[in-house]
C-alpha cells in the first residue's frame, strides 16, 4: 500500500502540512507512524478525506456544477461585448470569456476575490 508523508499529504489536498497535522489529530485523517516516529497517512485516508468532504451536497450555491476554484482576478480585458477574465487559483491559471455586461455587474477588475466554476468545458465566473 502506497503512504504519503504529512507534506505529501498536504501538496496533494492543497493544503499545509499544518492542516494535515490538524486533521490527524482532529481525527479526520488517518495516520500511522513509521519506524522512526513520523506520521505517515496511507493512501486511502486522503482519497476518502477528499471524498468526504467534496461530496457533501451540491455545494454552497445550490449549482450541479462540480469544480470550484478560488483565486484572485489578475486580468481582465474588456471589450464592447465580451470580457476575458484570468483568475489566478493557487497554481492555476484560469481564462475564461464572460460577456461585457457579466464582467460589469460582477463588479471584475484586477485585485477582487472570485471563483471559476467549471463544468464540462464552460466557465462560469461568480464572486464569493
Amino acid at each position: 500500500m502506497h503512504t504519503y508523508r504529512i507534506g505529501d499529504a498536504a501538496a496533494l489536498l492543497g493544503v499545509g502540512a499544518d492542516t494535515v497535522r490538524r486533521l490527524v489529530d482532529g481525527g479526520k485523517l488517518t495516520a500511522e507512524g513509521d519506524e522512526l516516529g513520523r506520521r505517515i497517512i496511507p493512501g486511502p485516508a486522503p482519497t476518502a478525506y477528499v471524498r468526504q468532504v467534496h461530496r457533501a451536497g451540491w455545494g454552497p450555491t445550490g449549482s450541479s456544477a462540480r469544480y470550484r476554484l478560488s483565486g484572485i482576478v489578475t486580468e481582465v480585458l474588456l471589450g464592447d461585448v465580451s470580457a476575458q477574465v484570468e483568475i489566478q487559483a493557487g497554481p492555476f491559471r484560469v481564462v475564461a470569456p464572460v460577456s461585457r455586461e457579466s464582467a460589469d455587474e460582477g463588479e471584475l477588475e484586477p485585485a477582487v476575490a472570485a471563483v471559476a466554476v467549471t463544468k464540462s468545458t464552460n466557465v462560469v465566473v461568480e464572486r464569493p
